[in-house]
Parts: C-alpha cells; sequence; structure tokens
C-alpha cells in the first residue's frame, strides 16, 4: 500500500478531474507489478506548473527547460519504523496537457502513466540505457493496461 501527499501549487489542476485520486491509484498500479514493493510505502506528490517545474530540473538535474515529471527517490533508512518514504513527484500541468495533444491521448491517462513512471522511479527503475528501460517500460504497461488504459508506448514503435 502507498499514502501519497499529494500539493497542488501551481497549475490548472482542476481541470483534471479527480486528479488525487487517479494519482493514488496510478502509484498503487505501479507498486503492484513490482517485486520489490511488498510492505507499506509514502510518497510526496506536487502538481505543480512548467516554471516550477523548470526551476526544479534546472537546480537538480541542470537542465533549464521544462518537463512532464521529476522524481527525487529518498535514501532508504534502515531500523526507521512505519511505512518507507519513497521519495518526492513532480508534474507540470502545461507539459503535460500539451503531451496529451500532440500525442492525441487522454489526459488522465497520461497522468497516470507519468505517476507510474514517477513511482517506478522512486523504486529505482531508470531508462538511461535500453536494456533498463525496456524492463521500465514492461512495467509501466503492465501497470497501466490493470488501469485500463493502453500501451503508451505503441505507436512509438515505428
Amino acid at each position: 500500500m502507498i499514502t501519497l501527499d499529494i500539493m497542488i501549487e501551481a497549475g490548472d489542476w482542476d481541470r483534471l478531474k479527480d486528479a488525487e485520486a487517479l494519482a493514488q491509484k496510478a502509484a498503487e498500479a505501479a507498486l503492484a507489478v513490482t517485486y520489490e514493493a511488498k510492505g507499506d510505502f509514502e510518497a510526496s506528490v506536487m502538481l505543480t506548473d512548467d516554471a516550477r517545474i523548470q526551476e526544479l530540473n534546472r537546480t537538480w538535474r541542470a537542465k533549464d527547460k521544462p518537463t512532464n515529471v521529476l522524481s527525487f527517490p529518498a535514501p532508504e533508512q534502515p531500523g526507521v519504523t512505519g511505512p518507507r518514504n519513497l521519495g518526492d513527484i513532480a508534474l507540470a500541468y502545461e507539459t503535460l496537457v500539451r503531451e496529451s495533444e500532440e500525442e492525441s491521448k487522454e489526459l488522465a491517462h497520461h497522468f497516470a502513466h507519468l505517476m507510474v513512471h514517477g513511482v517506478l522511479h522512486l523504486l529505482g527503475y531508470d531508462h538511461e540505457v535500453e536494456a533498463e528501460a525496456e524492463i521500465m517500460e514492461g512495467l509501466e504497461v503492465k501497470a497501466l493496461a490493470t488501469l485500463g488504459i493502453a500501451d503508451p508506448y505503441r505507436d512509438m514503435a515505428a
């Protein structure tokens, strides 16, 4: 189980109906498809805008541009009782909307995909090398399928 602390900092997130409930479902789906994720977890989610995520991207990744989602994994803390803190996820509203439109995807489906992607990063998955990308994308597809969302990569295989 995962408990999310969701903060809407900026952006027009009210336009995405039930964003908090969808974030919760997507996070649970991501955990469900991983073998490592047994137990209780917590994570913070910041729903923000392009300006704020650009600032975070510049500060933490030296990339001075907005992006769709950023993940900040928390280090494991041996001996700490209670739910394991996985870390923080930040999503940018304008980038989410723009990508949804450009890729002809439902906004809620793209949001769920980015949440799954972010949670998998918090669990240690990455996509910097091809072999790791295939594993992570496979988990994303499995998690999204449990939510009734089609493979977001199917049209990119051309």
